[in-house]
C-alpha cells in the first residue's frame, strides 16, 4: 500500500528593525516587487546557512562546502611528513580515481574540484588515512609517472566514493547535489521559500560617517562619508519539510526517535535563526511574533499569497496587527478550500493571546517545536512503503 508524504508547514511572521539581513550586488538591501508594491526580500540561501550551522552545531556533526577537498588532504600529508611531490600526486587521486574519468577539477590550483562538494568536515582525515593505507602503491606509481603523461587511478574507487558521498544528519536535512557522483546526490527534505515584507518597505538612506581619530592640522574631521541603505519590515517566512522523505534520508537503520529530534532541532532554529548580514552595526536580533505549524498529508500548502495585497498599517500605526490577521483569515480560508481531511495537526505561537483558527495554542516555541515534531513524525512510514 503507498503511503502519501507527510509535510511540516512553519508559518513565521517576524518583526525585523532597521537591517540589512540581505544585501544585492550594490550591498543595498535586496527588493522584489509583489502585489505591485516595493517588498524587502531576504533569499532562502541567507537564512538557511546560519540554521544548517546552528544544527550541526547542537549535534556536534559538521558539514563543510568546499571545493577545497585535494589542497586540504595534500596539507595534511605534507604535516604528516610526506614529501611535497607525494602529498600533491596522492591528492590528485582524490579527483583522478573516485570514478571513471574522475571528477572535474582544476589541476593548476592544486586539483580543487570545480564543483562544491557538500560533506562531512571529517572526511578530509578519512581521506588522509586512506592515502597513508596505500602509500606503497602512490609511491610506485608517482616514480612511474612523467609530466605528459595521464595520471593513472591508483585509490580504489569504491573506497573515495563511499567517503565523498558520506552523509551527516544536516545533509539528510538539506540535501546534496552530487551530479558527478550520484550515489551521492540526496533530495533536500526541507523547502525554505524566500522571506518577503508583508507590506510595502522602501529601503531607506543612513548617512554616517567614521571620525578620524587622529587628524592633522587643517583635516574637516571625518575620514570616512557613506549612505548605506535599510529596511524595516514584518517579514512573512516560510519552511516545509517532507517528513516522509527525512525519513528515507536517514535510513532503515537510523535510531528510533532520531527523526522527531531533527525535525525539532530544525523548527527550533528555524525560528530563532537570523542572518549576519550587517549585524555588528544593525543588531536585528528581534523574536518572531507569530509561529504556525500545519501537519499535512500529500502537498504542503504556503500562505504567502495572503499577502499578495500589501497589508496596511493599524490606525494606531504597526503592520504586526493586520498581517496576524491576514495570515488567520489566508488560514481558514484554506480549511474552508482543502477541508482537513489531510490535516493531521495544527497549531501556534505568539505573543498575543490564543487563535482559535490557528489550532492548538503553545505557551513557548520549544512547546511548539517539540508538539509540531511529534506530530508529524508519529506513526510516520517511508513514501511508498507499508
Amino acid at each position: 500500500m503507498h503511503t502519501p508524504a507527510r509535510f511540516l508547514d512553519l508559518h513565521i511572521l517576524h518583526p525585523v528593525t532597521a537591517a540589512n539581513l540581505n544585501r544585492d550586488a550594490d550591498n543595498d538591501p535586496k527588493t522584489i516587487s509583489f502585489g505591485n508594491a516595493i517588498r524587502a526580500l531576504v533569499s532562502p540561501q541567507a537564512w538557511k546557512r546560519p540554521i544548517r550551522l546552528n544544527v550541526e552545531q547542537d549535534l556536534g556533526e559538521h558539514a563543510a562546502r568546499t571545493r577545497m577537498v585535494p589542497p586540504l588532504v595534500a596539507r595534511k600529508l605534507q604535516e604528516a611528513q610526506w614529501p611535497a611531490a607525494l602529498a600533491a600526486f596522492a591528492s590528485a587521486q582524490i579527483v583522478h580515481s573516485a570514478k571513471k574519468g574522475g571528477l572535474q577539477h582544476n589541476a593548476k590550483e592544486g586539483y580543487r574540484t570545480q564543483a562544491m562538494l557538500y560533506l562531512p568536515t571529517d572526511v578530509i582525515d578519512d581521506l588522509v588515512a586512506l592515502c597513508e593505507k596505500h602509500r606503497t602503491e602512490l609511491e610506485e606509481a608517482l616514480a612511474a609517472h612523467t609530466p605528459k603523461k595521464k595520471i593513472d587511478s591508483v585509490l580504489p574507487a569504491k573506497d573515495l566514493a563511499a567517503h565523498l558521498t558520506r552523509r551527516t544528519a544536516s545533509i539528510n536535512l538539506f540535501g546534496r547535489m552530487f551530479a558527478e557522483l550520484p550515489a551521492g546526490h540526496v533530495e533536500a527534505a526541507v523547502q525554505m521559500a524566500p522571506a518577503f515584507s508583508v507590506h510595502q518597505s522602501d529601503p531607506q538612506p543612513d548617512f554616517f560617517t567614521a571620525v578620524e581619530d587622529l587628524p592633522q592640522d587643517g583635516d574637516p574631521g571625518s575620514a570616512h562619508l557613506q549612505t548605506a541603505f535599510l529596511t524595516t519590515s514584518v517579514f512573512y517566512r516560510f519552511a516545509t519539510i517532507n517528513i516522509t522523505d527525512l525519513h528515507h534520508n536517514l535510513g532503515s537503520g537510523a535510531p528510533a526517535g532520531t527523526v522527531n529530534d531533527l525535525v525539532e532541532l530544525f523548527v527550533r532554529h528555524f525560528i530563532l535563526s537570523m542572518p549576519g548580514g550587517k549585524k555588528t552595526s544593525t543588531a536585528p536580533h528581534t523574536v518572531p511574533d507569530l509561529v504556525h505549524y500545519a501537519v499535512r498529508d500529500r502537498r504542503s500548502v504556503s500562505y504567502g499569497a495572503a499577502f499578495e495585497q500589501p497589508v496596511k498599517a493599524a490606525p494606531q500605526g504597526g503592520y504586526t496587527d493586520p498581517a496576524r490577521q491576514a495570515l488567520t483569515d489566508y488560514a481558514a480560508t484554506i480549511s474552508r478550500l482543502l477541508g482537513t481531511r489531510h490535516l493531521v495537526a495544527h497549531g501556534h505561537t505568539t505573543t498575543t493571546k490564543p487563535i482559535k483558527a490557528l489550532g492548538t495554542h503553545h505557551t513557548s516555541f520549544d512547546d511548539l517545536a517539540a508538539a509540531c515534531a511529534t506530530a508529524a513524525t508519529n506513526a510516520l512510514t517511508p513514501a511508498g512503503r507499508p
